[in-house]
């Protein structure tokens, strides 16, 4: 079930906000945002998402949303915090600003795997995880992230900057006594044999998680969070089904990833975090559970896995 309206700010000038259909466009060409979805019983929070992005893949200079009106809509379906994820120095520092802006808002900071060697080129790697930390200190960040390896986009030389860059993520973490967001793509031995090796802070989120029933179940034995998207609701993501299947239910988080990754069936959309509703109710519809006690564990979990948003 969903609302036939798309929320306010997320509508294109010259859209009625009925949201169309999956494959209708508005009058600049391009795809607008979802409609809203009927709210949880019970509220959660979205555990991954990039308000600083502009939805550029989709947009072609799409509906300009403020951090305010995000979180209203969002929190108008239930879905009553989240956690801003910082990819580079810009984001970060983005992060730390809107952590400050917003109570619903808690931080995590970091330099995405694809941008480390980047950094490392130009010789600044070390300058920027410097700044990374020193972020971190805000009391509104909580995570480390998000950081990991990508062997999707990165190769040669650039993976053992990627490992370095994940190594130096670690230590900021367990030094700060921050929770860890993992990217993870492609990579699901060697980022798992990386924690072994440096030693896991005591708090670890696969963000997106991307991995089977192998990786679910090193997750469940470590005590690592599995947080699922809205690729869990792909009609292709049959590893995912069977992961989340066999997750210890006090180890899954949800999230958006905003602006990407939308929801089956609104995939190929932009997304935003007032489209959790859609995710969690698939998860509750795959797992066999009753929807509010879904709701009930996931946010027990994130607020276990970030701290309170008070």
């Amino acid at each position: 079930m969903c609302n036939p309206l798309t929320p306010a700010p997320f509508r294109e000038t010259g859209s009625d906000g009925s949201g169309a259909g999956p494959s209708e466009t508005v009058p600049s060409g391009r795809k607008p945002y979802p409609p809203a979805p009927e709210p949880l019983p019970v509220p959660v929070m979205d555990n991954h998402t990039h308000l600083d992005f502009p939805d550029a893949d989709f947009s072609n200079g799409g509906p300009a949303v403020s951090i305010k009106d995000a979180l209203d809509a969002a929190e108008a379906v239930g879905v009553r915090g989240a956690v801003q994820v910082g990819c580079d120095l810009e984001s970060s520092r983005f992060t730390v600003r809107a952590v400050e802006e917003d109570s619903r808002l808690l931080g995590a900071v970091a330099l995405h795997p694809n941008d480390a060697p980047a950094y490392a080129a130009r010789g600044e790697l070390e300058e920027a995880l410097a700044e990374i930390e020193a972020l971190a200190s805000h009391p509104r960040i909580r995570a480390i992230g998000e950081t990991g390896l990508d062997f999707f986009r990165t190769e040669g030389e650039g993976l053992a900057q990627q490992r370095y860059s994940f190594r130096r993520h670690i230590d900021i973490a367990k030094r700060l006594g921050l929770t860890l967001q993992i990217h993870d793509r492609d990579a699901h031995d060697d980022v798992v044999q990386v924690l072994r090796e440096e030693g896991a802070p005591e708090r670890v989120v696969f963000h997106c998680f991307s991995g089977g029933e192998e990786l679910a179940r090193t997750c469940n034995a470590e005590g690592w969070y599995m947080s699922f998207a809205g690729t869990v609701t792909f009609k292709n993501a049959a590893n995912l089904r069977a992961a989340l299947a066999i997750a210890e239910p006090g180890r899954i988080l949800v999230e958006t990833d905003a602006p990407f990754l939308t929801p089956h069936p609104h995939r190929g959309r932009p997304n935003a975090s007032y489209m959790i509703p859609y995710t969690v109710r698939a998860m509750a519809e795959l797992t066999g559970r009753e929807l509010s006690a879904l709701c009930t564990q996931l946010a027990e979990n994130t607020l276990q896995a970030y701290g309170s948003w008070d």
